[in-house]
């Protein structure tokens, strides 16, 4: 027996069974001091299990931060990144939704925003120094670089919202290719990325998930993104945005390629350039009508 091997917390395991107990199976690591066997419950212990036999289990501390095991398995380990559901918020913290009956905790002191009930967010699942396993939305310290090559140039890729910063833009991670963004997922490696402030044109909060743009990848691997397409594949969209803006101004934008930065930005959610790039691309299709301080729309949508 080795007094040293003990049952890691956080992970999906097969253990054997050491011995039954009305309470339940005592289940450890073979090799291990049978003194430092974690409880498996009654109600979760297979039908007809006898001592020698293993199970597979996750294993965690319960609410009497107490080790046990369980058959059921939960959505993501330690060590990896989730996208889980907030179930409840409270001073002290959030509680996700993880499969378990005992909720993720998420304290309040790990939280880049204060987290709400029924928000979906991506988290880090990590141990705490007590062997707790809690959750952190700050989770740039566990990002890692894109492999070399993984990403190019007007990539497509999808990302999720984990911080915002006014003077730097918006912080994402970045996922897998194959990956997709749902609840529930899991995943063992995700990506730095960053909408720089002036590609932001929209607000963001943490948790948001948006399709991007690779319009930099950095020697260090960081990925600078956009949340638009390239220029050319663009301009219908925007051309249906300003023609849709303008018909809620009763058919008549109450500005035109004058305008400042701030206000198209404010009004349309793009930048000056897109605006007269999508406003001179209507305007060559008849559809609109660019007068002194307006823009009249000739053709509406539909």
């Amino acid at each position: 027996m080795d007094p040293k091997l003990r049952v890691p917390t956080g992970r999906i395991q097969t253990l054997q069974i050491f011995r039954l107990t009305p309470y339940g199976a005592y289940v450890g690591l073979p090799g291990m001091d049978p003194d430092y066997a974690i409880l498996l419950p009654a109600k979760q212990v297979p039908e007809g299990a006898k001592a020698g036999d293993t199970v597979t289990v996750f294993t965690y501390r319960d609410s009497e931060d107490r080790p046990v095991a369980t058959t059921r398995k939960p959505l993501a380990e330690a060590g990896s990144f989730a996208y889980l559901k907030v179930k409840a918020a409270t001073k002290i913290g959030a509680f996700l939704d993880w499969g378990l009956e005992k909720d993720l905790f998420v304290p309040f002191k790990e939280q880049e925003e204060k987290l709400e009930a029924g928000r979906e967010v991506m988290v880090y699942i990590y141990l705490d120094k007590a062997d707790r396993l809690l959750a952190t939305t700050r989770i740039y310290d566990h990002l890692s670089p894109a492999p070399k090559g993984a990403f190019r140039k007007n990539d497509e890729v999808t990302a999720v919202v984990y911080r915002t910063q006014r003077d730097f833009g918006v912080f994402a991670a970045v996922l897998p290719k194959e990956d997709a963004a749902e609840k529930g997922r899991a995943y063992r490696e995700l990506y730095f990325g960053l909408v720089p402030k002036e590609m932001v044109f929209t607000k963001y909060r943490v948790g948001d998930i948006f399709a991007g743009r690779v319009i930099r990848v950095r020697e260090d691997g960081k990925l600078d993104l956009s949340t638009r397409k390239r220029a050319f594949e663009q301009l219908d969209a925007d051309g249906e945005v300003i023609l849709k803006k303008a018909m809620e101004y009763g058919g008549e934008l109450p500005f035109s390629d004058s305008a400042s930065p701030e206000i198209v930005k404010r009004e349309l959610g793009m930048s000056r350039n897109a605006f007269k790039r999508a406003l001179g691309h209507l305007y060559k299709e008849h559809r609109v009508e660019i007068l002194e301080g307006s823009v009249r729309v000739l053709k509406p949508l539909g």
